[in-house]
């Protein structure tokens, strides 16, 4: 048995059988049965499996946080600066405050923030970038055009002038501000695709038989823009998030609204470092970069579930290690087994 691992052709692995050529070399892989169902397949990449589980967790903190907490966040005590101890988990400040309490409510903030930025921002995004791809001509100028006025302004920057003019910034406007300045790039993103889909025969079946203009749209453009839509929401959230620990961090906003950047302004302000305190601020970190992963694992388990040669390596995984194949981003490799030769 000899082992090919050059790259395969994208559409090989969907190929029907019958189309394979007769050549006598047969794939040892094995094949899944055409009745099996392939609407669950994005549930069985392991990284967008790790990425929802590690999110699920945040999202359960952020709504039993404030009730599980086990002191008030702004409450001031005795116990100054003390490290992490069975009464505080993760300390406390230098105020007496415990860091645990702080980070469990401000957990919902972060959340509530980057999923209403994200939200609304591909709203935006869909709406402007689909209609300039199918309607053209002077629609398509004008609101390409407005995408490329918020594409070269550079969104943080933009971001903290506005919040810094608003009398009062709350988490929900300071995520209306991220989706207002956030949507450009994703609508760049579906126009191309939504004129690339434009043409096809489907949609041209569609426009003949006497479709309305609404119905070609969410009925044959947007289910094949369904993968590119989810990806460009995680991206907006995860955008959103950052956004906001940075804005909370350099103490633009509501600084009694508790957050993870809120917590790093107040370990920065009363130089945590310098003091060796370093569980004020590195609890917050750490639950910064385990969203961060989780929004990136679940990127990469859409991409993969989108792209073919991708999806082929992931969901064959097991089976190629088991036969010596390491599987690499961006090949396919394929176990073939060695035609006999004939007298």
């Amino acid at each position: 048995m000899t082992i090919d691992t050059s790259i395969v052709e994208e559409g090989e692995e969907l190929a029907r059988p019958s189309q394979a050529p007769e050549t006598g070399v047969v794939s040892s892989a094995p094949r899944r049965s055409s009745r099996e169902p392939r609407k669950f397949l994005f549930l069985r990449n392991s990284k967008a499996i790790a990425g929802m589980v590690i999110l699920a967790f945040f999202f359960l903190i952020a709504i039993i946080g404030p009730w599980i907490a086990p002191y008030d966040p702004s409450a001031r005590s005795d116990d100054i600066l003390q490290p992490p101890s069975w009464e505080h988990w993760f300390g406390t400040t230098h105020l007496g405050q415990d860091v645990f309490s702080q980070i469990l409510v401000g957990t919902r903030g972060v959340i509530v923030v980057g999923f209403v930025a994200g939200i609304v921002a591909t709203t935006i995004g869909v709406i402007i970038g689909v209609t300039a791809g199918y309607v053209g001509g002077l629609g398509d100028e004008t609101l390409s055009v407005i995408a490329n006025v918020f594409l070269v302004i550079p969104q943080l920057p933009l971001i903290i002038l506005i919040a810094g003019q608003l009398p009062t910034v709350g988490g929900v406007t300071v995520a209306l501000v991220i989706a207002i300045t956030g949507w450009a790039w994703g609508a760049r993103v579906l126009r191309a695709q939504t004129l690339s889909l434009r043409r096809r025969d489907f949609v041209e079946a569609a426009r003949a038989s006497g479709e309305r203009t609404w119905r070609i749209i969410t009925a044959e453009i947007l289910p094949n823009l369904t993968a590119i839509i989810a990806a460009g929401f995680v991206g907006t959230v995860a955008f959103a998030v950052l956004s906001l620990i940075t804005l909370s961090f350099i103490g633009i906003g509501n600084t009694g609204e508790w957050n993870w950047g809120t917590v790093l302004y107040q370990a920065q302000s009363q130089l945590a470092l310098q003091r060796g305190a370093w569980w004020w601020f590195v609890p917050a970190g750490l639950c910064i970069a385990l969203l961060g992963m989780s929004l990136t694992l679940i990127n990469f388990g859409i991409d993969e579930f989108v792209n073919p040669r991708l999806r082929s390596t992931g969901l064959n995984a097991k089976s190629l290690r088991k036969r010596g194949i390491r599987p690499r981003i961006g090949f396919t490799p394929v176990v073939y087994e060695a035609k006999e030769d004939r007298a």
